[in-house]
């Protein structure tokens, strides 16, 4: 299967206002409830896939349900994929505006269906994720090589990757984000797309029509602003699936598109 690519972008050139100050080591700054959730590779481990979750989720219930979604063949990921080592980061457990109540958030939102809305809320979240990410990439770049990462995400870790990736410019082996949307969009428009030196990154989003949490507009608009950024995105689109991936047409696509990296790279 040929997969579309990449080119990378940079955020290098917003408004420094809107960022708020570094820290001087994000990968150590979470609480326990917050550190990764790791499953290895049953073969040779050759790929790491960084999987974000969705808000209200957490770490080890998304790696549970993830695992449990099937092929067309009533395979699961882990037996399709056994050079594999799974990342599942979690965000942290912090007070939430909607609910008013503490959930895992990796950024906190006013409204969910409407997700350009306050971005002064979201701003400081996402700048604290992304750092936090990159603490997650870096240490799995050391073991198997930046280009041996895929990220991924659902949901607002979706969002939360997408953002990690054109904020810092950051190069993995590819992305694929389910049922997900584009953060601080109005933001986005002063990005520059720029050519990568090392080839190009393969991107996969997809939605389900039936999603009663994020509308697939949202998912639209999404792989329309990465376009416009000048990449190219394969969309996939399903009828059915709900505010998760459709089973077992959208597993089957994943499968097929992560071998397509690991053939490649």
């Amino acid at each position: 299967m040929q997969t579309p690519l990449l080119r990378t972008c940079s955020l290098s050139n917003l408004n420094s206002q809107n960022r708020p100050p570094p820290t001087d080591n994000p990968s150590k700054m979470v609480n326990p409830s917050s550190k990764p959730h790791t499953v290895n590779p049953t073969t040779a481990h050759t790929h790491t896939i960084i999987f974000l979750h969705g808000r209200g989720s957490n770490a080890l219930e998304f790696h549970n349900e993830i695992f449990e979604s099937q092929t067309s063949t009533s395979l699961f990921l882990p037996q399709l994929l056994p050079g594999i080592k799974w990342v599942f980061p979690c965000a942290p457990l912090q007070h939430a505006y909607l609910e008013d109540e503490e959930l895992h958030q990796w950024f906190d939102m006013s409204s969910i269906q409407n997700a350009q809305e306050s971005p002064e809320v979201q701003r400081p979240g996402l700048w604290s994720s992304a750092r936090r990410l990159m603490g997650v990439i870096e240490d799995e770049a050391e073991i198997v090589g930046m280009r041996k990462i895929i990220l991924a995400g659902i949901s607002q870790g979706c969002a939360t990757a997408v953002f990690t990736l054109l904020a810092t410019g950051v190069r993995v082996g590819g992305f694929f984000g389910l049922c997900g949307w584009l953060p601080l969009a109005d933001e986005m428009q002063s990005v520059e797309a720029r050519e990568g030196e090392e080839g190009e990154m393969p991107v996969l989003l997809q939605h389900c029509r039936d999603d009663w949490v994020v509308p697939v507009e949202n998912g639209e608009f999404l792989r329309d602003g990465l376009e416009e950024l000048g990449m190219s995105v394969k969309w996939k689109c399903f009828e059915k699936g709900g505010h998760w991936l459709n089973e077992p047409e959208g597993v089957d696509e994943i499968v097929a598109f992560v071998k397509s990296i690991m053939e490649n790279k």
